[in-house]
């Protein structure tokens, strides 16, 4: 079948129309039709993605993406957020954060409006993949303890079988509760190191979102903001928000000591993400 723009165009429009009436079916119909009548659209991908999240069709939606970022070059912001949406959804956080970050990238390079939205992607992907590590921690733990305790009550068990008189069998029963309530105790203080108050130390929030930065820039006077917060001030007024001294985007610069000392904190302290 020849390819018709034309016609892809149109039925693009109408499914755009059927989605900003939150008719998601209708959309993605439109949208398919759209891709028959031009595949080599990258836009149209993109936009059934969307659809196709709404409808919660997550591996339909990462399909698109794929496709999408094939006839871009791999240079397609909004297919590598909706991309990082869906792979939330499945439970793949890794690569959800890969997918986020490079829409990241793209947003800063472009300085796309979007950037706020891809931000909070950013932090989103992970909080839900230091979740994920952290249920697998306790998890662990859990089994460990189980598997000591059981390990020791075999062991009583031998020990109780060699015993001659039912006084033997009852000082041994005895040391071995103590024990086996020793080694309780001590996993339960182990607990508690997970559970101290938590704090964010004070270089690694932004002053405008009050957010964990996820990409600080630096402004000539040394203060460091998250790259989103102060394009999105600056786009409103195109002043240092401390001096109030003209400022440009240009003059902002990557603060890359403070972005990995951000990068191990959270690493480390998911749960910063919601503070």
């Amino acid at each position: 079948m020849a390819r018709d723009p034309t016609k892809s165009a149109l039925l693009k429009e109408e499914g755009n129309s059927h989605f900003k009436r939150e008719d998601y079916i209708g959309a993605e119909s439109l949208y398919s039709k759209a891709i028959i009548a031009d595949d080599t659209n990258p836009a149209l991908y993109t936009n059934r993605a969307m659809a196709r999240l709404k409808l919660e069709m997550w591996d339909s939606a990462i399909s698109d993406c794929m496709n999408c970022l094939k006839l871009s070059a791999d240079k397609n912001m909004k297919a590598y957020y909706i991309l990082s949406q869906a792979q939330v959804q499945l439970g793949d956080y890794e690569a959800a954060l890969e997918s986020a970050l490079n829409a990241h990238r793209l947003c800063a390079e472009t300085n796309d409006k979007s950037l706020p939205n891809v931000t909070a992607q950013v932090l989103l992907c992970k909080q839900k993949r230091w979740e994920e590590r952290e249920k697998r921690r306790i998890r662990q733990g859990q089994e460990l303890e189980r598997e000591t305790i059981a390990l020791m009550e075999r062991e009583r068990d031998e020990v109780l079988k060699s015993c001659e008189t039912e006084i033997d069998r009852k000082a041994v029963q005895e040391e071995w509760e103590q024990k086996i309530e020793q080694l309780r105790v001590t996993f339960e203080k182990a607990r508690p190191e997970s559970e101290k108050k938590r704090t964010v130390p004070d270089w690694a929030i932004d002053d405008i979102s009050f957010c964990i930065m996820v990409d600080p820039v630096i402004t000539p006077t040394g203060k460091s903001y998250e790259r989103a917060s102060i394009m999105e001030h600056l786009r409103r007024h195109p002043t240092d928000p401390l001096t109030r001294q003209p400022l440009r985007v240009s003059d902002l610069r990557p603060n890359l000591d403070l972005k990995q000392a951000c990068e191990e904190f959270l690493e480390q302290n998911g749960w910063a993400v919601d503070w």
